[in-house]
């Protein structure tokens, strides 16, 4: 039966679906007040970040197009063990985002001022979702569910569509904001007006901001990666797209914000005393736009949907591709016979969004989690990519990164200081989350007697003297990082340079040929099409 394929326009379409979502409405706020006007650089950094990670999962993306593929990669490289645990930092990270955007569109509820809205204010109760908030939040994600459940193409109807109305509600508050209220002063005219809480805040806004989070979405297109439309050009022209149109987006929202703040508000509050519930909602009503701020709230409900919906298509793939390595429950990874979909899988990430928001209801908590394990997941592409030029230079390669080599430990690098700039203790919980997945690898291994675990430990070692090294800075780095201060800022930034890339070397000769063959499959369908 022929399946209809997703076109460029509609991967860049849902890309930016899952790009522009609670990052937008809350990011620009969250960041100006850690960095002030000095925030702008940290969309700059954020953007490069992600930008040049996803540079590295081009060429294998392309090399493996499958569903949920980047939860596969790095078990073709370096084995079993080292693909669970890649598999789950980025399921955990995907399963997470679900809820979020649920949460995300109740919180904006809950300040909805019309006299027919009173019971939406309810909802919150200090940025914690409230008892009665938590069914709302259950339905949305029921929503995302439904919404995915049938096939593929009402997923690309339903998210080019809202993705044109989430483009289209940032740019004219972009430009209503900038005509209404322009006070280019509020970068201020020294060093200091301009890095009111100094140098270390740009980079603690990328990962304390959600700005991280804002831009991480571009693995939408890789894990539907078997639905594109020729894959060999469309997943690299789909993450350019999308990542440049958002990043400009964000930079420009973040501009405007910084000069749409009244002059007399800083001169009073300062830049971390700015105390917004719906922030460009509440600039549109301090300028006199309602009408404006009466489209913020219903773009506030309009984003985190879309985002939501194409999340949890993203985190099925995740959950299918992370059974398909033989070390979670069979039922995970059957697909739909008639629409090609893992039913299964996503109504177990539906069960588990439902579970883990009963557990951590705030956004914050929530955005602060899913980035630091999603960074975790990507440390491995890198590494992955350059290991395969080694193991498999007689693999087809649709696209051939020249500059790969280069870009790949620069890649290892930043993520490893971007994990970093999440601050302890988030560093240490996250890593812990990330381990709690370890007794099921060990459980199914222990089922088929312990074949794979031999050949994969040695494989997976850099990681875990990854973690324990990132670990440890964590706690004993700068205090602007909320570290004990052992190692002075910006002196930690070099001692995790230098480490994080001897690491890198040792990850990329620990490849391990033991899964190849099923990656040779994967990729013999690449060359036929």
């Amino acid at each position: 039966m022929h399946i209809k394929k997703i076109s460029l326009f509609q991967s860049v379409m849902l890309a930016l679906g899952s790009l522009i979502g609670s990052g937008w409405l809350f990011g620009a706020w969250e960041a100006t007040k850690i960095a002030g006007p000095a925030a702008i650089i940290s969309w700059l950094v954020g953007g490069l970040v992600i930008g040049i990670i996803a540079y590295t999962y081009i060429e294998i993306g392309a090399m493996f197009p499958e569903a949920g593929g980047m939860s596969k990669y790095a078990q073709y490289s370096h084995g079993s063990l080292l693909g669970f645990i890649a598999a789950w930092a980025n399921w955990v990270s995907l399963i997470t985002l679900i809820p979020i955007e649920a949460v995300a569109a109740v919180q904006y509820m809950s300040t909805w001022p019309w006299a027919w809205a009173k019971w939406t204010h309810h909802l919150m109760n200090h940025g914690v979702v409230t008892n009665v908030g938590l069914l709302v939040v259950f339905g949305f994600i029921i929503i995302f569910t439904l919404l995915n459940y049938w096939s593929v193409k009402v997923l690309t109807h339903f998210t080019s569509l809202i993705s044109i109305f989430k483009i289209g509600m940032p740019l004219l508050t972009i430009i209503l904001l900038t005509l209404s209220g322009f006070h280019p002063q509020n970068y201020g005219t020294s060093w200091h007006e301009f890095f009111p809480y100094g140098t270390s805040a740009i980079f603690s806004a990328t990962s304390a901001a959600g700005i991280i989070f804002s831009f991480d979405a571009f693995q939408t297109i890789i894990n539907m990666g078997a639905e594109i439309e020729h894959p060999e050009k469309n997943i690299l022209r789909g993450i350019t797209i999308s990542l440049l149109i958002s990043g400009i987006l964000y930079v420009l929202l973040q501009s405007t914000f910084i000069t749409a703040v009244p002059t007399h508000i800083l001169q009073t509050s300062g830049w971390n005393g700015l105390n917004f519930t719906s922030p460009f909602a509440d600039l549109a009503m301090l300028l006199g736009l309602n009408w404006l701020s009466v489209l913020l709230y219903m773009d506030a409900f309009v984003s985190p949907f879309g985002t939501g919906v194409s999340f949890a298509a993203t985190a099925a793939r995740a959950l299918f591709a992370l059974e398909s390595n033989h070390h979670l429950p069979h039922f995970l990874g059957k697909l739909n016979p008639k629409y090609r979909i893992p039913r299964m899988a996503m109504l177990a990430d539906t069960v588990l969004s439902i579970v883990m928001v009963s557990t951590f209801r705030s956004w914050a908590v929530l955005a602060t989690v899913l980035s630091t394990a999603t960074l975790i997941a990507y440390l491995t592409g890198p590494v992955t990519a350059v290991s395969l030029r080694k193991l498999g230079a007689h693999l087809y390669r649709p696209v051939h990164l020249k500059r790969l080599p280069i870009i790949a430990p620069i890649a290892f690098v930043l993520t490893s200081l971007a994990v970093y700039w999440a601050m302890w203790p988030t560093t240490v919980q996250v890593i812990l989350i990330i381990l709690v997945g370890l007794p099921f690898y060990f459980y199914y291994e222990w089922k088929m007697g312990f074949k794979e675990l031999r050949a994969a430990i040695k494989p997976a070692l850099w990681m875990f003297g990854y973690l324990i090294f990132i670990s440890v800075m964590s706690y004993a780095g700068a205090h602007q990082f909320n570290g004990v201060n052992w190692i002075h800022y910006p002196w930690d930034f070099l001692v995790i340079t230098v480490v994080s890339f001897g690491f890198y070397q040792w990850g990329i000769h620990s490849w391990t040929t033991s899964d190849l063959s099923a990656a040779e499959k994967v990729n013999q369908r690449v060359s036929r099409d």
